[in-house]
């Protein structure tokens, strides 16, 4: 398998990440930096083809969420350079992102008048490509690759991707949270097992404090703000962090009965709420409940901005938009509070190196807004991290959830992923990379063998395990626990992948003597100068012998016969065997196009033949045996038949 970011390799922001498995290439996210005003804010597709022909190249793209930084380049990509592949997504994200995108596109051409940018008509010919992926769907992309998403948290219609191709599958996470918040659940996948996992490593340093002791510590620095007559700057995201940061401060208002103005800009208060009324089941099981009785996102305290507020005397709170402080009304505000020692600017999620939140959070006491004006910092700045990302414990727990095979990290910083690595690989045993962008990670994988495994094998395996669990309990050397898994040991026949399927088998379930031979030969079918073949390491036939020997399998079907009686209204005297042979034959007479035979003989033991080789017989009952039992065998050649004969026995049995 191979692995190339062409963004959020050992960086944050602008995420793409291509992934080949089984022969095919997806794309994940597709997301500019905020950072950068150039041609670095998109990822460098020219790694892929300078020709533009992506079409021919990218089997797939796939958006985890809506923010800008995995989603922003994806009408640049799909109507400037020329995608014309399926481009899967969420419905929330799917609902969402044009609408980001649109409010993107007009404070980059509109108000700063960059030219050669995406288009709004770019952005509804992009969206017109997209195909919906809902939660625990697979969708084919074709008849080899699948794909599958996962509760992300972190945003609404957040979702991690499992994909797989033949034999190899991989997981991308996108951003993630661990931890429920007051609006979405945690996140959450199978043990899915992918030969790669590929996870964000935002906060790969850290260990938050307590949900709690977060919220009264921003609770009580903008009541101090507002209490000596100071105004707060929240900036924020839109959609996510927004609405956790609103539901707070609306119920800490309404408990202390504040009548300090609240407001919130960019205009998509009523939008979101819109979003989170048509996509309520992606939210946590609190919310859903209260909205039967009111929706949790109409504020009473919090009302809408106006432009003409940020020179109004007086305490205020504000959450505005972006939430790094590099466009936008969050920047505007900024400018014109940040001089006054009195008010507070709180950031409460990660910001890009390169954005003026970035600078502010580093100390800087004079920052350059733009190329032509800077602004002194006064202001009182405070770093709390209500980020939706998971924090270190959070992808350590993601790790043991999808227990993979290696695991490589990105969207994070170079020095955050070093001890990650560390500790990752110290764990779980598992090697882990941090590749750049631009880099290849070439990862062999290994060929699983998928094998149905005998009931008579599960069974041997299961009491073995049992009774090891029970002596260790016995010895005191270990606590009562379930068995959640055991070692097998059995023999392993390869299928053709056709009808004849690859089993997992005991020993006892066929004669170890008669074993399969590649081709029929004789003892002098051979000179002394050829080559030994596959069978030669076989015990060799008797000349006279026309067919090579076949392996020939059994199984045994224990069955409670007083169940069995009562639902075939049998009275007390009937022979229960016989009648369930009977049974037996006459549906194998009427549903298996092979001859079919049944035996009986006086000591009242019988049997039914199937075809050449499946067999259905008594077995002989001792004082041990509790239950009776049958005994089914077949040929390795008429494996197939031997299944369906064993459903209908299974019909029959209940």
């Amino acid at each position: 398998m191979k692995v190339v970011p062409l963004g959020a390799g050992q960086d944050v922001g602008r995420s793409c990440v291509l992934v080949t498995l089984g022969g095919k290439t997806i794309m994940f996210d597709c997301g500019m930096h905020m950072g950068y005003n150039d041609e670095r804010r998109f990822p460098n597709f020219n790694y892929i083809t300078t020709s533009d022909d992506f079409t021919s190249r990218i089997d797939a793209v796939v958006i985890t969420h809506f923010h800008l930084d995995h989603c922003g380049a994806l009408p640049h990509f799909s109507e400037q350079r020329g995608y014309h592949g399926p481009i899967y997504m969420t419905p929330p994200t799917k609902a969402i992102c044009p609408i980001l995108l649109e409010d993107y596109r007009k404070i980059t051409v509109e108000r700063k008048g960059e030219t050669g940018f995406f288009t709004s008509q770019h952005i509804k010919d992009c969206m017109k490509k997209v195909v919906p992926l809902h939660l625990h769907e697979t969708v084919w992309v074709d008849d080899e690759l699948e794909l599958r998403a996962y509760y992300a948290g972190h945003v609404l219609g957040a979702a991690m991707i499992y994909a797989r191709c033949g034999s190899e599958s991989v997981v991308y996470t996108g951003d993630y949270n661990m931890t429920p918040d007051r609006h979405l659940g945690a996140a959450w996948i199978e043990k899915v097992r992918p030969d790669i996992l590929i996870t964000e490593s935002t906060y790969g340093t850290t260990i938050r404090d307590s949900k709690r002791a977060r919220e009264r510590d921003f609770t009580e620095k903008v009541r101090s703000c507002v209490a000596r007559g100071g105004k707060v700057l929240i900036p924020c995201f839109a959609l996510g962090r927004a609405q956790e940061l609103c539901i707070l401060i609306e119920s800490y208002w309404e408990r202390l009965g504040l009548n300090v103005p609240v407001y919130f800009s960019a205009g998509l208060t009523e939008k979101a709420n819109r979003y989170y009324k048509l996509f309520i089941n992606w939210t946590n099981q609190k919310v859903k409940e209260s909205f039967v009785d009111r929706n949790p996102f109409d504020f009473k305290y919090i009302k809408p901005w106006n432009r003409d507020y940020v020179d109004l005397p007086g305490p205020m709170v504000l959450f505005a938009t972006p939430g790094m402080l590099h466009i936008g009304t969050s920047l505007e505000v900024f400018r014109k509070w940040a001089p006054d020692e009195r008010n507070m600017l709180i950031m409460p999620g990660y910001c890009v190196a390169g954005t003026v939140g970035a600078k502010v959070l580093s100390g800087m006491k004079v920052v350059d807004i733009d190329q032509y004006s800077q602004v002194h910092v006064n202001i009182d700045v405070q770093n709390l991290s209500f980020s939706a990302h998971a924090d270190a414990k959070g992808i350590m727990e993601l790790i043991r959830q999808a227990s993979p095979r290696n695991v490589v990290l990105v969207h994070g910083e170079k020095s955050r992923m070093s001890y990650l690595k560390s500790k990752i690989m110290g764990e779980f045993g598992c090697p882990c990379y941090d590749p750049a962008n631009g880099e290849l990670l070439e990862i062999e994988t290994e060929q699983d063998v998928r094998a149905l495994m005998s009931d008579q094998l599960f069974q041997r395996a299961w009491s073995g395990e049992k009774q090891r669990q029970e002596e260790l309990e016995d010895n005191q050397l270990k606590p009562p626990s379930p068995i959640t898994q055991m070692p097998v040991r059995g023999v392993l026949l390869l299928g053709d992948g056709g009808k004849r399927l690859t089993r997992l088998l005991d020993p006892s379930e066929f004669d170890l003597d008669q074993v399969p031979v590649a081709e029929p030969h004789t003892a002098n079918s051979r000179t002394d100068d050829q080559q030994l073949t596959v069978a030669d390491d076989l015990p060799i036939r008797d000349e006279t012998d026309e067919k090579p020997e076949t392996v020939v399998f059994s199984t045994r079907k224990i069955f409670d016969d007083v169940a069995v009686a009562q639902r075939m209204g049998l009275d007390n005297n009937a022979n229960v065997v016989q009648a369930v042979l009977d049974a037996v034959y006459k549906l194998l007479s009427i549903d298996s196009a092979q001859k079919v035979c049944q035996h009986k003989n006086d000591e009242g033991s019988g049997s039914v033949s199937v075809g050449d080789s499946v067999k259905i017989s008594t077995l002989p009952v001792s004082d041990s045996d509790e239950l009776p039992s049958l005994s089914v065998s077949w040929a390795w050649e008429e494996e197939e038949l031997a299944t369906q004969t064993l459903a209908i026995l299974n019909r029959v049995l209940g």
